[in-house]
This record gives structure tokens, C-alpha cells and sequence, in this order.
């Protein structure tokens, strides 16, 4: 039973291993320019190991993707209106330093290379804040009328076009404030006055002490 658990345990952190290069080279080379051979490269593993446990790149690349939800953890507790705002900021400040964020944020506008229909990240990210919003309105916050799922769709599709062009003019340094400016602007127009007072912003929202 103990060499199974070291056997398992050696396993997990190969995979890992894969995905943390995976994401390196993917985020610099884009999915055209990455091959298994860097890949395995830059996690100091055998080709023998990469196809073990990922049968090409595409599937690593879909596994980098489809992770993303699980990496954006808000620090603070938080539910409804609140909790979709800090998503999104989570998200943002978390492209700084993650390099899985930062090449799943890459990966997605070439996703017509590798993902399958059902494999749509942005259904994903959509599905997500549809299911706060809707959370949002039970609590009063958000209007009856509003179309939580509609609302959803505009939300990641802003978030979408913000990291896009806080990449091509600042490096990515400015996505927070980019991503509360869309809050700013939407907010108004969603949400009841009371609950607009109450949203919290800052990076205390998106990063951990």
C-alpha cells in the first residue's frame, strides 16, 4: 500500500509538473508554436512520460483551459453580486503571476485549434457568473428583469477584449483596473442602488495577504 501511494503521489506531481510547463510554453509560443518535445523539455520529463499521461498537446492544452475556474478563488467569502465581482478581479490580478491563468487566457482565442464545442471556456466562465447573477437577483441585488444569463455573456465577453488589449498596452498591468472600470460602468444599469453602495472593490477583492 505505501509503494502504491508513492507511486500515486509521483504520478500526481508528473502531471502537475507537465501542466506548469505545458502553461510556460503555451503562454510564450502560443498552441501553433508548442510541441510535446518543449513541453516535456521544460518539465525535464521524457516524451515516454508526457504520452502518458497526455496524448498530445491538444489535451493538454484542453486540460489548461478547462482548469481555469478551479485556479480563480476568491480570498474573501462573498456570494451573489459580490462574489461575480470578485471572479473577475481574482481572474485579472491572478494573470500577473499564474502561468497556467496566463496561457488558459492565451489558449482561449485559439481554442478552434484544439476544443471541442462542448469544450467552450467562455460557456464556462458564462455559466458561472449566469449562476451568481441569478444568486444576485434572489438576494435582491440584481433587478428581476435583468437576463442573468445575457448579463453573463457580456460580462466575460468585456473581460475577453479587457485582457486583450491590457496586453497589448501595458503588459497586462492595468486588467484590474480595467475590469473594475466594466463593473463601474455595468453596475448602474443592473443592480439596485442599495447593492451598487455595498460592492467592495480593491485588491484586497482579488489577491491573498
Amino acid at each position: 500500500m505505501a509503494k502504491r501511494a508513492v507511486k500515486q503521489e509521483r504520478a500526481v506531481r508528473t502531471r502537475e509538473a507537465l501542466v506548469q510547463a505545458g502553461a510556460e510554453v503555451f503562454g510564450e509560443l502560443g498552441f501553433a508554436g508548442a510541441s510535446v518535445s518543449k513541453i516535456a523539455d521544460r518539465a525535464g520529463l521524457t516524451l515516454g512520460a508526457m504520452y502518458f499521461h497526455f496524448k498530445s498537446k491538444e489535451e493538454l492544452a484542453r486540460e489548461i483551459v478547462l482548469a481555469q475556474p478551479e485556479r480563480v478563488k476568491p480570498p474573501r467569502d462573498s456570494e451573489g453580486l459580490q462574489h461575480a465581482l470578485d471572479i473577475t478581479l481574482t481572474w485579472a490580478y491572478g494573470l500577473a503571476d499564474d502561468a497556467v491563468l496566463y496561457a488558459g487566457a492565451r489558449l482561449v482565442l485559439e481554442q478552434d485549434q484544439f476544443g471541442a464545442a462542448e469544450e467552450n471556456s467562455h460557456r464556462q466562465w458564462t455559466d458561472i457568473l449566469a449562476s451568481d447573477l441569478r444568486t444576485a437577483q434572489a438576494r435582491r441585488e440584481v433587478r428581476k428583469t435583468a437576463d442573468a444569463d445575457a448579463l453573463a455573456r457580456l460580462i466575460v465577453n468585456a473581460c475577453t477584449g479587457a485582457q486583450m488589449h491590457s496586453s497589448i498596452e501595458s503588459g497586462r498591468a492595468d486588467l484590474p483596473q480595467r475590469i473594475e472600470e466594466m463593473w463601474r460602468i455595468v453596475l448602474p444599469s443592473i443592480a439596485v442602488p442599495s447593492a451598487v453602495a455595498r460592492m467592495e472593490f480593491g485588491q484586497d477583492r482579488g489577491t491573498r495577504d
